[in-house]
């Protein structure tokens, strides 16, 4: 059923962020790997998040829902993990997928991945050349560019030194955790800085990480020593919805609870900042080894800017919604260095051109990026969110601050943020 949005007015009031999805994924896969049980608090119960749950507990892990966003995962050990009595299904999810095969690159059993239909053309050859490289067997389809594939006993695989052509968070982390079970040193080089969620949660778990500058390294641990309790950080990325709604609908005062401020994640504040957003942390404190924020945001007058490739992985699922900011801000903005987002849910660069051009937008897509001029008027539309659940909620947020929008496929928003209908309504209404 199509989602009508309609304009809002002011937005006032007090959100708790749901929890992280990186690290809500990253929590239960390395708690699936630890000797001892640990309790997971504020989990994102959302679908990508429970397709690692799933896949987990087909590999032998006991994951028990002990409240609706906290889980209780007794693991095996590091060496644990039991062979999959059927094909491993990761939905939606690029995190589950690609983390995953890194995981079980170097187990002594067999697996078979697949995923949806989205997750059938997102490129993985990215993941499976390193990991061939340390020995890894992987078979999949069209030379194993695509899943599903198949990860073969490989009898062992070994450290390599992996210099990343682009800045992939899930590509490194997959690196890395297979470098637990490999022999010897595993090190990995990337371009440009990307989120640390991965060497954050391995150190939480007693895994040596070294880093220096863009180079992190890891020695395979004997087991890991696990937390007793992890806590997850609200999702940025969850946030930056109402960051940028906040900012640009008149009169608009909000408070966002518990967000993760990792500084691998913050490039959409400090571009909004930059941009002239109102943006205040208060309350900043550490969960774990992830720094954590209160965040008030209020109505501000926007100016456009400039995105280069060197910001982009710290903000590469905000796109979306940042192009929804220049079209309210004054002046132009221009995105570069964001190639990435050709090869998310969607063609993102793609679909953001087309769905805010049914709204009266004007914007010149690029091969890497995007141009737009502001400020613009929006008119209403019915829009597709293209199955994306970031394109659903950027399209809910120019209909709020413009003159509404009808989105059709409004439930992928599910995949990260089930109740992000809901708090448009309390927000609106306080």
């Amino acid at each position: 059923m199509n989602k009508v949005i309609k304009p809002t007015g002011k937005l006032k009031g007090t959100l708790n962020i749901p929890g992280d999805k990186s690290i809500s994924h990253r929590s239960v896969m390395l708690a699936g790997l630890a000797g001892s049980p640990v309790k997971i608090t504020n989990f994102l119960p959302a679908a990508d998040c429970l397709s690692t749950v799933c896949c987990m507990r087909s590999l032998g892990v006991s994951v028990q829902e002990t409240g609706e966003t906290e889980l209780l995962v007794k693991g095996n050990g590091l060496y644990g993990l039991k062979e999959p009595v059927d094909v491993l299904d990761a939905g939606n999810s690029g995190t589950t997928i690609r983390l995953l095969t890194g995981v079980l690159a170097g187990q002594p059993f067999f697996s078979v991945f697949t995923g949806d239909n989205s997750l059938r053309r997102r490129p993985m050859a990215r993941v499976i050349t390193p990991l061939t490289q340390m020995g890894a067997k992987i078979q999949g389809r069209e030379n194993s560019r695509y899943a599903p594939f198949a990860i073969i006993p490989a009898g062992g695989i070994k450290g390599i030194d992996y210099v990343m052509p682009m800045a992939s968070a899930q590509v490194k982390s997959a690196v890395l955790l297979a470098g637990l079970f490999a022999d010897g040193e595993t090190t990995v080089t990337e371009p440009y800085l990307s989120r640390d969620h991965t060497e954050r949660m391995l150190s939480t778990f007693g895994v040596v990480i070294n880093r220096e500058n863009l180079t992190v390294r890891v020695l395979p641990p004997k087991e890991l020593s696990a937390p007793t309790e992890i806590d997850v950080p609200g999702d940025i990325s969850s946030a930056a919805f109402w960051l940028v709604a906040s900012t640009i609908i008149p009169g608009s005062k909000v408070l966002l609870k518990n967000v993760g401020v990792n500084p691998t994640r913050t490039g959409i504040i400090d571009v909004l900042v930059s941009m002239g957003a109102n943006i205040t942390l208060s309350n900043q404190r550490l969960a774990g080894q992830e720094p954590v924020a209160d965040i008030v945001v209020e109505a501000a007058e926007l100016r456009g800017t400039i995105l280069e490739a060197e910001i982009i992985p710290r903000l590469i699922d905000e796109i979306p919604v940042l192009a929804v900011a220049a079209l309210f801000a004054n002046g132009q903005t221009v995105i570069r260095g964001a190639e990435e987002l050709r090869v998310k849910e969607s063609d993102r660069l793609k679909a953001i051109t087309q769905e805010l051009s049914k709204m009266g937008a004007k914007i010149i897509e690029t091969p890497d990026g995007l141009i737009i001029d502001g400020p613009q008027s929006l008119k209403p539309a019915t829009c597709d969110a293209h199955d994306d659940h970031r394109m659903a909620m950027s399209l809910a947020v120019a209909g709020m601050a413009a003159d509404g929008v009808e989105i059709t496929g409004p439930e992928c928003v599910a995949i990260s943020y089930p109740h992000f209908f809901n708090e448009i309504n309390a927000l609106s209404q306080e």
